[in-house]
């Protein structure tokens, strides 16, 4: 069958831009403040920077300088084939395309209605960088499915039937997402191997804390981690120490005590927003030492967490929809000058039923300006 030739409209160029999008990594800054950031992400396959998915290391990332066309007449009925990507979204599929070209570095299936993912359908496929098989009907993966993908990085599979982690991941995985399934368990071992992972994306499954076994984490060093839109009580145990960001906004946590958070020195991103927490022990915070953004918006706070101006670094604070009735002059700045390394960029309190006109100005002397605040019970 002949490839089919992109058209010369601007339509047939997104193919291209997709893969560079997709292989185009920069050196990636510690901390890129995005304002009130929203920690949903996307449908879509490319939800996140490179950057932030996948940590600083580069190292077998394919050089965009270096894709150049190919001219093999692979390509299945009804998809679309550009450089070395394969865009078969939307079409219907029951099952993987066969005639696909082993040059192939990004393969999209999304929207369609896969159900089973066999042992051969990926054979040949050795240079595979991307995969994308978002919304479909995946219930069912063969133990040898992605064997011949040894150098894919990236597996969405997020948006269907899935009740249990895929076995035997690619050892080349970087990022994987698959939010939106029916998984309930995470057991040991079923990470093993999986040295270059440095995001993973699991929120939208019905995962209670129980559902993680001792280890399941064990021989990780992700960057990131997202498990909201589950049913956690507290924040999970043994957890990767290594994590940068840590999302487990929109779950059940009533409380944050002081054991919870003392292996994760190294965040400077968490998202709790949207659970029903009402306490926080003192000194729960202060194994944050490089945070600078905290999510505790629509939770059931009565007074701002204490320990906030010993977070020297600390530049975002999300505190509205709670219930708190006082802001004490101490409670985000400390004591003095020059102690505080970088000011805050945002602090959100409205809808709180504080009696705003009594907090005292100086409450914000280590803020970089007035409009970082949200008062009031309106966001404007």
């Amino acid at each position: 069958m002949r490839r089919k030739e992109a058209s010369r409209g601007p339509s047939a160029m997104w193919p291209l831009w997709l893969l560079v999008s997709l292989l185009a990594l920069s050196q990636a800054l510690p901390f890129e403040q995005r304002g009130f950031w929203d920690f949903t992400l996307d449908d879509g396959p490319f939800m996140m920077n490179d950057e932030e998915a996948s940590g600083t290391d580069t190292s077998g990332v394919l050089d965009p300088d270096s894709v150049t066309p190919t001219y093999s007449a692979m390509c299945p009925f009804g998809c679309h084939c550009h450089l070395r990507v394969v865009q078969c979204s939307d079409l219907g599929l029951k099952s993987v395309p066969k005639e696909l070209s082993p040059d192939t570095t990004l393969l999209d299936l999304q929207n369609n209605d896969i159900s089973e993912l066999r042992k051969d359908d990926f054979k040949g496929l050795q240079h595979l960088y991307a995969l994308v098989l978002v919304n479909n009907k995946i219930s069912k993966i063969h133990e040898k499915a992605f064997s011949p993908l040894r150098k894919l990085q990236k597996l969405y599979i997020s948006k269907n039937h899935l009740v249990e982690i895929p076995p035997n991941l690619p050892s080349s995985l970087v990022e994987l997402r698959i939010h939106d399934n029916r998984i309930r368990k995470v057991p040991k071992g079923v990470f093993s191997g999986l040295r270059n992972m440095n995001c993973i994306e699991m929120g939208g499954n019905p995962l209670e804390n129980s559902g993680f076994e001792p280890g399941a984490f064990d021989g990780l060093k992700l960057n990131y981690l997202r498990i909201s839109e589950a049913k956690l009580t507290g924040i999970p145990k043994d957890l990767p120490e290594t994590l940068n960001e840590l999302h487990l906004d929109h779950n059940k946590i009533q409380a944050i005590e002081l054991e919870d958070l003392l292996r994760y020195s190294k965040l400077y991103r968490l998202g709790l927003g949207h659970n029903q927490i009402r306490t926080i022990e003192n000194g729960s915070l202060s194994f944050l030492p490089t945070l600078r953004e905290l999510h505790l918006d629509n939770n059931k706070l009565a007074r701002v967490p204490s320990g906030l101006p010993d977070l020297k670094l600390l530049q975002v604070v999300y505190l509205h929809s709670n219930n708190i009735t006082k802001v004490g002059v101490n409670d985000f700045c400390p004591v003095g000058f020059g102690v505080k390394r970088a000011y805050y960029n945002g602090i959100s309190l409205f809808n709180n039923p504080v009696p705003y006109w009594e907090v005292q100005p100086a409450t914000f002397r280590c803020v970089t300006d007035r409009l970082a605040i949200q008062f009031g019970n309106y966001k404007k």
